[in-house]
């Protein structure tokens, strides 16, 4: 279950709400929360289209692939590297997809910022994670792929500071075909925003989907920008 802390929040969906609030003036400086005006005016912002020029290949099985092409050495050695040599045997109970953890890569956090995911994710949503304003980090997170190959997954992340959503951010994680061990991805390193403005509670809405649109896994959760990992 949970060790200890938050997990990771990128710069760019928390920063904004430093960056658009401190443009504002120092008459706002004294401020200790923004109103709920300027959280639209974030929003606005940081609006952007969810309509991709981009089609996704038609899903196929295992099978399907491994029969596709099969006198074709370069194929069938890159079907390989996908799907290994090895056909997999998993439990046809078990999700296709488990994201099992997210970890926060911290060097300056006092311990292990990591959450498990395979437990009761109603919790998170009772519990608020501290995030040292200024930290930097990256994001890992850990997910095994059971039975067939999921195309396009993706992680998706929304922003909630006073029922006002402040940004939304995709970050595309890739296609993997299923094996034992499980896979991770790796965000790039992220600056946590600084500024009395920036600090405060924020509730991030969490998802795993892919091109098929698939949930694989959502969760709430909330975080809690302070000036100190303790204070």
């Amino acid at each position: 279950m949970l060790e200890l802390g938050l997990c990771g929040v990128p710069a760019q969906v928390l920063g904004v709400v430093q960056g658009a609030l401190c443009r504002k003036g120092g008459a706002m400086a004294a401020e200790l929360e923004p109103t709920p005006e300027q959280l639209a005016a974030i929003a606005v912002e940081n609006e952007e289209d969810d309509a991709l020029d981009y089609k996704p290949p038609a899903q196929k099985s295992i099978q399907e692939l491994v029969e596709l092409d099969k006198d074709d050495e370069s194929l069938r050695k890159y079907k390989e590297t996908l799907l290994g040599a090895s056909p997999i045997v998993a439990d046809p109970t078990v999700a296709n997809v488990q994201v099992t953890r997210l970890t926060l890569l911290c060097e300056t956090a006092p311990g292990p910022l990591t959450i498990d995911l395979t437990g009761n994710l109603e919790t998170f949503k009772k519990e608020s994670f501290v995030l040292k304003e200024g930290a930097e980090y990256k994001i890992k997170i850990n997910f095994k792929v059971n039975r067939e190959i999921v195309s396009g997954l993706k992680y998706i992340q929304q922003t909630y500071r006073k029922g006002v959503k402040v940004d939304k951010t995709h970050y595309m994680v890739g296609s993997y075909g299923p094996r034992g061990e499980e896979y991770d991805f790796t965000t790039p390193l992220e600056e946590a925003p600084k500024g009395l403005l920036a600090r405060g509670t924020y509730n991030v809405k969490s998802q795993f989907t892919d091109d098929d649109q698939h949930d694989h896994l959502s969760w709430d959760w909330n975080i809690t920008i302070k000036k100190e990992w303790k204070d």
